[in-house]
């Protein structure tokens, strides 16, 4: 369905923190909608090549207030500038995009009727401690949120289940498909094929790319390589790209198993360096104890690896069993170690999987998750 211009399109998202893979869509989106328009209260530049792409605008100062410490995401509360309701009434948008069940949702729906915009909630994906199936409370506001918006957009089924079966959204409102998807060209930076400076490792080489923290399950991962030493299997490299408040005692770990021979800890790089490591690497490993989604997950995936993924990670949806890898439940260290030393027995299945990943993942670029969101607009726009 064709949507007349000028329209005028907001984007709320509280934090954009290592969240660059947005800025491709948003890139093709402004394509269709020049008059578009990001809010963010955390905003860490435009990646190398995208500069000015698209307009953003950092609205006050985004901080998360943990309530709780734990191994999933940590519950609590973000505070956000009121002052987005100033903003949106200066842009007068016809539609906005929000994310998740903040203050700046609550805001776009309170001010809906004076503003006359359509308000569509971005519900990345479901997870235990981010759904509060638990809090009456949470779940209420929310359900009322949802009751006041237009349309609702998800990365996963499982986002879709709990907008539509838990907080009772209307099925034909709420739209399910990737749309936090991969770019390679960016990713790759100003590198392009070239790989004449990536250093040699003992292969197969898995890919571990997120912040050393425990929700992101690196333990259990050093732990099937422990696995993996006392069964004599020593000939693989692990690769871990991240940093974070978990590193000095993984690397203690590492350490006292006797793993450093088949560890690299390389850190974090800048997201237009990341392309490197995973054009470099064979199988990525992603066993994270909760995700709403992963994108970094798509992007090996771009980039022909077969994938070894938890179950607790949203973006688990796009492996297909035995296909282009296999799930695993992150605190089995023993399942976890039986996939690895499958990719080190049969070199062949690296290939013939990680084609299989292209395949999948083909259909989920920024140019096709562009024109996703441009028929959920027109759909809005048009009820």
């Amino acid at each position: 369905m064709s949507v007349k211009n000028p329209i005028s399109i907001a984007w709320l998202l509280p934090s954009m923190e290592r969240q660059n893979y947005w800025q491709p869509l948003f890139k093709e989106f402004t394509k269709t909608f020049p008059q578009t328009q990001v809010y963010t209260g955390f905003w860490e530049g435009f990646v190398p090549g995208l500069e000015d792409a698209f307009a953003v605008e950092v609205v006050g100062k985004t901080k998360f207030v943990p309530t709780t410490q734990g191994t999933g995401y940590s519950p609590g509360f973000i505070s956000l500038s009121p002052k987005i309701i100033v903003e949106l009434f200066k842009f007068q948008p016809q539609v906005i995009f929000v994310s998740g069940f903040s203050l700046w949702t609550l805001l776009s729906l309170v001010f809906k009727p004076l503003g006359r915009w359509k308000v569509i909630i971005v519900y990345d994906g479901s997870s235990p401690t981010i759904d509060y199936i638990n809090s009456r409370l949470r779940l209420i506001l929310r359900s009322t949120m949802v009751r006041f918006a237009d349309a609702y957009i998800t990365n996963t089924n499982g986002g879709k289940n709990y907008l539509t079966k838990i907080l009772g959204a209307e099925e034909h409102r709420v739209f399910a498909r990737p749309y936090q998807v991969p770019d390679v060209k960016t990713l790759l930076g100003q590198q392009g094929e070239e790989a004449d400076s990536e250093p040699e490792y003992q292969r197969p080489i898995f890919l571990f790319v997120g912040k050393l923290i425990p929700r992101k399950g690196l333990r259990f991962l050093l732990e099937a390589c422990t696995i993996l030493k006392q069964q004599g299997y020593q000939n693989y490299t692990v690769l871990i790209v991240g940093d974070g408040e978990q590193r000095e005692e993984l690397e203690i770990y590492s350490q006292n198993q006797g793993l450093t021979d088949c560890l690299r800890w390389v850190g974090w790089g800048n997201y237009d360096k990341l392309g490197a490591y995973f054009r470099q690497a064979d199988v990525f490993v992603f066993p994270t104890l909760e995700d709403i989604w992963g994108v970094v997950l798509l992007e090996a995936m771009a980039f022909g690896q077969p994938i070894l993924c938890s179950k607790w990670a949203g973006s688990s949806e796009l492996v297909v069993e035995g296909e282009n890898g296999y799930i695993f439940d992150p605190y089995h260290s023993e399942e976890l170690a039986k996939h690895i030393k499958c990719f080190i027995e049969n070199p062949d299945l690296i290939i013939s999987m990680g084609q299989k990943s292209q395949q999948l993942i083909a259909q989920h670029n920024p140019e096709a998750a562009a024109n996703f969101l441009i028929e959920v607009t027109s759909f809005t726009l048009n009820q």
